[in-house]
């Protein structure tokens, strides 16, 4: 590692920590040539995901194009940035495990509402109302109603008394 202000490569590691929830290694270097502090940090290499798109085209992985998207659906919702960015970290964590580097932009989508209909149900629908692209004011409409009964099957289900044996 070289020195920032007189570009000697003889430094000493003062600090080591971990850094950004685990994903880096934040290390304090003294140069001993000046004797000038810096800071350097650690990731891991990661390979580009690719997303493979409806039109067949493929993009690399834009983290912040997700983050753009959940706040727009999570706009005026009590939703804070720091559950987004976990959120997005989630999704990035499983996508780096998955063994392919490509992945179907359907399977990220699935991936958000998944994530996001616990949240916060209102953001679950905006953000559906987008990927699932839908075409006119009944297909919404069925998606909602469809919510709206799954939710109410919940409601019972956990409601329901357990008889005993």
């Amino acid at each position: 590692m070289r020195c920032p202000s007189c570009d000697g490569a003889d430094n000493r590691v003062v600090d080591t920590r971990t850094s950004r929830g685990g994903r880096a290694v934040r290390r304090r270097r003294e140069c001993l040539g000046c004797g000038e502090r810096f800071t350097t940090y650690e990731y891991v290499e990661v390979r580009s995901v690719q997303v493979l798109k409806r039109d067949g085209s493929a993009q690399e992985f834009d983290r912040e194009k997700l983050v753009r998207g959940l706040r727009i659906a999570c706009a005026k919702r009590p939703v804070s940035a720091s559950q987004i960015e976990g959120l997005v970290d989630e999704i990035e964590d499983q996508l780096s495990r998955q063994a392919g580097v490509e992945v179907p932009s359907s399977l990220i989508g699935e991936m958000v509402m998944e994530r996001l209909k616990p949240l916060d149900r209102v953001a679950y629908v905006r953000f559906a109302s987008v990927y699932r692209n839908f075409q006119d004011i009944e297909e919404f409409q069925l998606f909602v109603d469809d919510l709206n009964t799954r939710q109410r099957r919940e409601a019972v289900a956990r409601e329901q008394e357990e008889l005993p044996l």
